[in-house]
């Protein structure tokens, strides 16, 4: 948990210092997200597949969906609920934030992350 909130204050330190970020295109990050397809579908019909489905992401506590049994240990105990901001962190940080998790990590751009972003907002009730 102190990783946890060492990460998010990072996160609001390097906020402030950073410029804007770029503004996401959904369809830009459908074809980016193919890479992500090989784990993990965002459409609610879908299904876990090697990684947890990720439809709803958004205000999800992180290592909870119930249908997806593989979570690390550290992803289960992270107590933080994943918001858009967050997920841009873990995918910039990958192997680094929450290092014993099991995904695979792939660079991204900051444009990729927030094109992967935009797309994944769209799959939610």
């Amino acid at each position: 948990m102190k990783r946890i909130l060492a990460a998010a204050a990072l996160l609001g330190l390097s906020a402030t210092a950073a410029a804007e970020p770029p503004q996401g295109d959904a369809e830009r990050g459908r074809l980016t997200f193919g890479q992500c397809r090989t784990c993990h579908y965002p459409e609610k019909t879908y299904g876990d597949h090697n990684g947890p489905n990720l439809y709803g992401i958004f205000g999800r506590k992180a290592g909870s969906l119930p249908s997806y049994a593989y979570y690390s240990d550290e992803m289960k105990k992270a107590g933080f609920d994943w918001t858009p901001e967050l997920l841009d962190f873990w995918l910039a940080n990958q192997g680094k934030f929450l290092p014993n998790s099991t995904m695979v990590v792939f660079e991204t751009t900051p444009q990729q992350r927030a094109d992967i972003i935009a797309y994944l907002k769209q799959f939610r009730d």
